[in-house]
């Protein structure tokens, strides 16, 4: 059963999706804050699985506290609830599941509810295999089973449901979340640059700056430039002493 949080200054927008989460009968506890504030200080006392958040409030926005959240070391999942759509960028900037618009639609939410469940489960993803001290990820290739050392990786994309692995030849798919190879490779120097995007900062051969003000990398044997979100420019530029 999991824990959820609904923070939005509407009581009515509240009761409605309290009513529609208790439906579901996925929620063991379901907690409501008016504003960020509120939220913040509920969120000391307590632990949750998900916050399903309005952007648009009195005093700090609901970007704001996704932004915090976003930077614990376990945080909650962020699912927005929204009556606008013009912030669907910044929100998946800060790894929301999912950005749900006013009034919300029940197999919407079903959905979006399905992507917490999965986020939260412990993974069912392959574990990294050390051989003669070279660490190696396992991964599905033609029906067999390939060992990839992660030296070879140049960079991984989150694609849908996988990950798909990036070498200096060909590519693979893996279930192991884009969230779970950062946490395994960032002792080997691999970076998450972007919600879709970890590289190996040894394979960065150039930083480039376009007319947008966006920066973008180039990385060797990689055609494609892979992006890097505003919030992670300045630890990206410290990882690689720039």
């Amino acid at each position: 059963m999991l824990r959820a949080m609904i923070v939005d200054d509407e009581a009515p927008a509240r009761s409605e999706l309290r009513f529609l989460l208790e439906q579901t009968g996925k929620f063991g506890s379901i907690s409501e804050a008016s504003s960020v504030r509120f939220a913040i200080e509920m969120l000391m006392e307590t632990r949750v699985d998900v916050v399903f958040l309005d952007i648009s409030m009195p005093g700090a926005s609901g970007l704001q506290l996704a932004e915090a959240l976003y930077k614990l070391k376990n945080p909650p999942a962020i699912v927005f609830v929204t009556a606008y759509s013009d912030h669907a960028v910044e929100a998946f900037d800060v790894d929301a599941v999912d950005y749900l618009m006013k009034p919300v639609e029940e197999a919407r939410l079903d959905r979006a509810i399905e992507k917490v469940i999965a986020r939260s489960k412990p993974a069912a993803a392959e574990p990294m295999v050390k051989s003669s001290n070279i660490e190696r990820i396992p991964v599905e290739k033609g029906g067999r089973k390939v060992l990839i050392p992660v030296d070879q990786i140049r960079f991984i994309m989150a694609k849908d449901d996988y990950s798909c692995i990036f070498t200096d030849d060909d590519r693979y798919l893996s279930t192991t979340s884009l969230a779970q190879f950062e946490s395994k490779l960032g002792e080997f120097g691999f970076f998450r640059v972007h919600r879709r995007y970890i590289v190996n900062l040894a394979n960065v051969e150039d930083v480039e700056t376009v007319p947008s003000g966006a920066i973008q990398l180039g990385v060797s044997g990689v055609d494609e430039r892979i992006p890097v979100s505003r919030r992670r420019v300045v630890p990206l530029k410290k990882a690689l002493n720039l």
